[in-house]
């Protein structure tokens, strides 16, 4: 009788996420640059770039904005790196890239929102974009920005950034990734006027600058360590829309390549999301385990019944990932592995309250931060 009401449950689940009105699983939500783009004037914008330690990428990720088109101004903010970072971007940037010297970062700081904060001080444009270091941004992309958010009328217009996936821990755990924060954060619920859900992706977000100062700056994100769909609730609490979408087009060149690096990645902020709530854990950890273990017990020992009913669980799951790993390249045959990559997270997800249990909510590139939601 447990594994029928695990298995009922399961089905339920995976069937709602199937079936729900606001399509969680869906790719539809894209945008991309076209196959030959024309260069258009760029003038509007200033890119922000916050940069510690990222003599690896930031020159492609210079050279690609620079070939966005005349006009573009750029703002590199060297946040006390010690890998030459800060020359690098001065020797690929040229005349239209301004480096900034990062000053140390005040206590009650995430580092990237104060970087952020010293780079915005040098705008004069209308428009921002904020770009990861790692980001490069295919040609054309920029204009696609603009012209999205000018025939919806929004006011911050985000992407979500492909990893580069080559080592089978990033095939398993990539596309996932993207899958779970969009049953997360429904992109289509988002980029509608309901402030229910906001979300945006931190690596590649234009916003109206004016937006910005009347939120107070990145002053008001000091210590979110989720800053992009802090942001995202911010700009819709203040009357303003959003939009959100997957595309191929922006491109993360940090690669991960192992499970350690993307368990960091998780780890970091996973506690985050959940606002360091015991409670909250406890309820996700149920629904994990729901999601990604009822079926596969119910299939391999379950009664009549019970096998049946996860085999409808197991089938709704398979179809409503299906979409995002054919939007990545990705064989259908992953869908298979989800219940191990779940898993994975879980267990990602119970490793980020460990460390916040022990007082370290979060560690990156060298800082550790306690205490931020």
């Amino acid at each position: 009788m447990i594994l029928t009401a695990l298995a009922i449950a399961a089905a339920v689940l995976w069937v709602g996420v199937l079936v729900a009105p606001w399509h969680a699983w869906s790719t539809r939500e894209r945008l991309d640059s076209g196959s030959a783009p024309d260069p258009i004037d760029c003038a509007d914008v200033t890119a922000l770039v916050p940069a510690r330690d990222e003599a690896a990428v930031i020159g492609r990720t210079i050279a690609a904005l620079r070939s966005q088109g005349p006009g573009l101004e750029i703002v590199v903010i060297d946040d006390q790196s010690s890998d030459g970072t800060a020359t690098l971007a001065r020797a690929v940037g040229g005349p239209q890239c301004r480096v900034v010297e990062g000053a140390p970062m005040p206590d009650g700081w995430v580092g990237k929102m104060w970087a952020l904060e010293q780079g915005r001080r040098h705008v004069r444009t209308p428009l921002t974009l904020l770009l990861d270091a790692d980001i490069e941004l295919q040609p054309g992309i920029v204009a696609a920005l603009l012209a999205r958010r000018r025939a919806d009328n929004r006011q911050l217009v985000s992407l979500m950034a492909v990893l580069d996936m080559e080592s089978r821990w990033d095939k398993l755990l990539v596309p996932a990734f993207v899958y779970f924060f969009k049953l997360l954060y429904p992109f289509r619920v988002s980029n509608s006027r309901s402030r229910i859900v906001a979300a945006a992706a931190g690596g590649c977000i234009l916003v109206e600058t004016a937006v910005l100062e009347r939120l107070g700056g990145f002053a008001a994100l000091r210590d979110a360590l989720i800053d992009d769909c802090a942001l995202a609730r911010r700009v819709k609490a203040a009357g303003g829309r959003t939009w959100i979408g997957m595309t191929h087009s922006a491109i993360s060149r940090r690669p991960l390549g192992s499970l350690r690096a993307s368990w960091r990645m998780v780890e970091r902020s996973a506690f985050a999301q959940l606002r360091y709530s015991t409670p909250m854990l406890v309820c996700c950890v149920a629904l994990l385990v729901v999601a990604f273990w009822a079926a596969p017990l119910g299939l391999a020992v379950g009664v009549a019944r019970a096998r049946w009913l996860s085999l409808v669980a197991v089938g709704a799951m398979i179809l409503s990932y299906l979409p995002v790993l054919r939007f990545y390249g990705r064989s259908p045959l992953w869908a298979l592995a989800l219940p191990v990559t779940g898993t994975l997270y879980l267990l990602m997800t119970l490793s980020s309250a460990a460390r916040a249990w022990r007082g370290v909510h979060a560690e990156w590139k060298g800082r550790t931060y306690s205490g931020q939601t």
